[in-house]
C-alpha cells in the first residue's frame, strides 16, 4: 500500500485527524478525495457557526448531549473548539445536569453516540477478568495515534451515579463526562484519555427489566448477604483490574468515580499510599467544597471568627465525609487547631438523625470518625432538631433529597446567622437541598451560597442589584490537580497535595470577583485557574520530595520558598510552563500533508 493511500484512510477515519469540511483545495486534490467533499473550503469559525445552530436547535438538553457525543466521536478538535469557546453553555451538557438524564437513558442512546469502530468508552465486566489486559489493550478510539498512551483513566463501577443510585453500565456518561472536563479544562490531550466502566451487574430492578439494558443482566454479590467469599470477590477483581492498567500504562493517573460509599472508602485505603490515584467524590469534592468554605469564611470573618464556626452536614457518605475532612483540614493547617478540636466544629446528620456514638444503631464504618460522643445522651431525629440543637453557620446539604431545606429550615439559618452559609451540593439540579432564589428569598438576600449544580443568577426586587450563585464544582479542582501531577510525576497523591489545590482556588479570584463577593471564579477563566491549582500542586509535590519529572524539580527547587507564596515572576512563570504543557485544539497545527 502506497503512503498516499495510508494518509488517506488515515485521514478518512480518524476523529481527530479529520478537517472534514476545512480541508483546502490543494490537500483535497494531494489526497485524491476531491469530490468526496461538496467543493465549499470552510474556515473552522464557520464549522464552529454551523455546530451551534444545530445545537441551538434542539428541542432538549437530552438531544443537544447525544448531538455534542457524535461530534466528539467524529471531529474531535472542532466539539473542543466549542467546549472550550463557549464553556458556560457547553458545560451543562457535556456534564452536570444533563449527563445525569444522559446516564438514565445510556442504554437506549448508546448506538446514536458513535460511528461504528469509535467506542464510547472501555466496558470490563466481571466475565473479561481472564483476558483484562488485552481488553484495556484494544481501546483505541484513535487508531493512528498508538505511540500516545494514556495518561488519566477514569473509572467507576456505577453503583452510585450522582445522586441517582445504581445505574450499572449507564454510568458511563460519568467517566467520559469527566474526561471531557480534563481536556476542556486543563488541557489533558484528549488522545490520552480512558473512561472506564466496570461492569459487575446492577441492583437496579429497572435496568434489569429494561429490554435495552446493555449490562450484565444480574445483581451486584452483595458485601452484607455474605460472605467473606463475595466480599472479596470485589475487592480481588478491582486488584487484577488496578494491576492491569500500570502494568500497560505505568505513568497512568486513575481517578476513582462513583462508586458506593462502602467501597469508595476502602479503595482509597487500599490503594492511597501505593498507586498513583484520587478519589474525586471524597477528596475532589472535599477540596472544591474547602475552597469554597475558605471564602466563605473571609466574608464572614467580621462576625464569625473562623474557630466559632459550627458546620451541619445533612447527608453523611461518602462525599460528605470528605468534604468534612478538607474542612478539617482547613481549621488544622490554616487556624492553628489540634484535630480533636477542629473536630468539634463538625457534626453530621444521616436518615436517622444526629450521627452519635450511643444513637444505638450500627454506624457505617466511614462515618464513625465525625460519630459525636459530647451530645450527653441527646439525640436528634430530624434536621430541624438538629438545627435548633447545634445552632449552625454552615448547613451544608450532600443528601440527594430534593427540597429538604425547606423554606422554615432557610429562615431558621438566617435567624441564627447574619449571613448563613448554605451550600445545597447535591447533583443533580432536581437532587438539590435548595434553589439560589429560594435560599436568596428565604434569608432576605444575606445567604452565602454555593451549589453542586449550575443555579440562575438572581436579581435583588429592591435594588437591581444581580447576585451571582456559587457553584462547587469539582471542574474547579481535578483538572488542575491531575495536570500538574502528571507535569511533576509523584507516584502517589497526597492529603496535602489535594489541601494545596483548594487552597489555590480559593486564592485565584481576581479583584472583580472578590468585589462581586464570589466564592468562585468565573468558569471562563477555568483554564488559566487550573494552570494556578496544576502549579501549587507541584510546589507541595516538589517539597514532599516526591517529584520525579526532572524538568519540573529544576523549575522549582531553587526557588521553592518564594514560589510558596504564589505571587511573584518565579510564579508567574511556573504557571506559563503549565499553560505551555495543556493542549489546546488552536495551538497545534492541523495535519498538513507533503507527499
Amino acid at each position: 500500500m502506497s503512503k498516499k493511500i495510508t494518509i488517506v484512510e488515515n485521514i478518512a477515519k480518524s476523529h481527530y485527524l479529520n478537517q472534514a469540511t476545512s480541508t483546502t483545495s490543494a490537500l483535497r486534490d494531494q489526497l485524491q478525495i476531491t469530490g468526496l467533499l461538496p467543493a465549499a473550503v470552510e474556515s473552522f469559525d464557520l464549522q464552529k457557526k454551523r455546530a451551534l445552530v444545530q445545537l441551538r436547535a434542539k428541542s432538549t438538553d437530552l438531544e443537544k448531549y447525544i448531538f455534542l457525543a457524535w461530534l466528539r466521536n467524529t471531529n474531535v478538535r472542532l466539539f473542543y473548539r466549542l467546549v472550550i469557546e463557549e464553556l458556560e453553555e457547553i458545560t451543562p451538557l457535556i456534564y452536570t445536569p444533563t449527563v445525569g438524564t444522559a446516564c438514565l437513558e445510556y442504554s437506549h442512546i448508546y448506538p446514536f453516540l458513535a460511528p461504528p469502530g469509535v467506542p464510547d468508552g472501555l466496558f470490563i465486566s466481571l466475565d473479561d477478568r481472564a483476558n483484562l489486559k488485552n481488553i484495556i489493550k484494544s481501546y483505541k478510539p484513535y487508531p493512528f495515534d498508538e505511540s500516545l498512551t494514556p495518561q488519566i483513566a477514569v473509572i467507576t463501577d456505577g453503583s452510585r451515579i450522582l445522586g441517582l443510585g445504581d445505574l450499572g453500565v449507564n454510568g458511563m456518561g460519568i467517566p467520559v463526562g469527566k474526561l471531557q472536563l480534563y481536556v476542556a479544562g486543563a488541557g489533558i490531550d484528549p488522545r490520552r484519555t480512558l473512561p472506564i466502566t466496570l461492569d459487575l451487574g446492577t441492583n437496579n430492578e429497572h435496568n434489569l427489566k429494561d429490554e435495552f439494558y446493555l449490562g450484565l443482566r444480574r445483581k451486584r454479590a452483595s458485601d452484607e448477604e455474605a460472605s467473606f467469599r463475595i466480599y472479596a470477590l470485589f475487592f480481588s477483581f478491582l486488584d487484577d483490574v488496578i494491576k492491569s492498567l500500570i502494568e500497560l500504562y505505568p505513568e497512568l493517573l486513575i481517578q476513582f468515580e462513583d462508586f458506593s460509599s462502602e467501597h469508595a472508602f476502602e479503595l482509597l485505603h487500599r490503594y492511597r499510599n501505593n498507586t498513583f490515584c484520587f478519589n474525586d467524590d471524597i477528596q475532589g469534592t472535599g477540596a472544591v467544597i474547602l475552597s469554597g468554605f475558605i471564602n466563605a469564611v473571609r466574608l464572614t470573618k467580621k462576625d464569625i471568627p473562623p474557630k466559632e464556626h459550627r458546620i451541619l452536614f445533612f447527608g453523611a457518605g461518602s462525599a460528605a465525609v470528605g468534604v468534612a475532612k478538607q474542612l478539617l483540614d482547613f481549621f488544622q493547617f490554616e487556624q492553628g487547631m489540634t484535630e480533636e478540636d477542629a473536630k468539634k466544629l463538625l457534626w453530621l446528620v444521616d436518615t436517622k438523625g444526629l450521627v452519635t456514638l450511643d444513637r444505638g444503631d450500627k454506624l457505617a464504618p466511614h462515618k464513625i470518625y465525625f460519630a459525636r460522643k459530647d451530645n450527653e445522651g441527646h439525640q436528634c431525629k430530624t434536621l430541624t432538631e438538629a438545627i435548633d440543637y447545634v445552632k449552625p453557620t454552615a448547613l451544608i446539604g450532600l443528601s440527594s433529597q430534593g427540597g429538604i431545606f425547606t423554606e422554615e429550615i432557610l429562615k431558621k439559618l438566617a435567624r441564627l446567622n447574619k449571613n448563613p452559609i448554605i451550600f445545597p451540593l447535591s447533583n443533580p439540579m432536581d437532587n438539590a437541598e435548595c434553589t439560589f432564589e429560594q435560599a436568596m428569598k428565604a434569608t432576605n438576600n444575606q445567604v452565602i451560597f454555593a451549589s453542586g449544580t449550575m443555579f440562575p443568577s438572581y436579581t435583588e426586587p429592591e435594588t437591581g442589584r444581580v447576585r451571582y450563585p456559587g457553584q462547587g464544582n469539582n471542574m474547579y479542582i481535578f483538572p488542575g490537580l491531575g495536570l500538574g501531577a502528571l507535569l511533576a510525576k509523584p507516584r502517589i497523591i497526597t492529603d496535602k497535595q489535594i489541601y494545596k489545590s483548594a487552597s489555590a482556588l480559593a486564592y485565584s479570584l481576581n479583584d472583580e470577583e472578590i468585589a462581586l463577593d464570589m466564592l468562585y471564579p468565573k468558569l471562563t477563566r477555568i483554564r488559566h485557574v487550573s494552570a494556578e491549582v496544576a502549579s501549587a500542586v507541584i510546589i507541595q509535590i516538589v517539597e514532599e520530595g516526591l517529584a520525579r519529572d526532572e524538568t519540573v524539580i529544576s523549575l522549582v527547587k531553587n526557588d521553592l520558598e518564594v514560589l510558596k507564596t504564589c505571587k511573584g515572576p518565579q510564579w508567574e512563570n511556573l504557571v506559563k510552563f503549565v499553560e505551555e504543557n495543556m493542549w489546546d485544539h488552536g495551538r497545534e497545527k492541523f495535519f498538513e500533508c507533503k507527499i
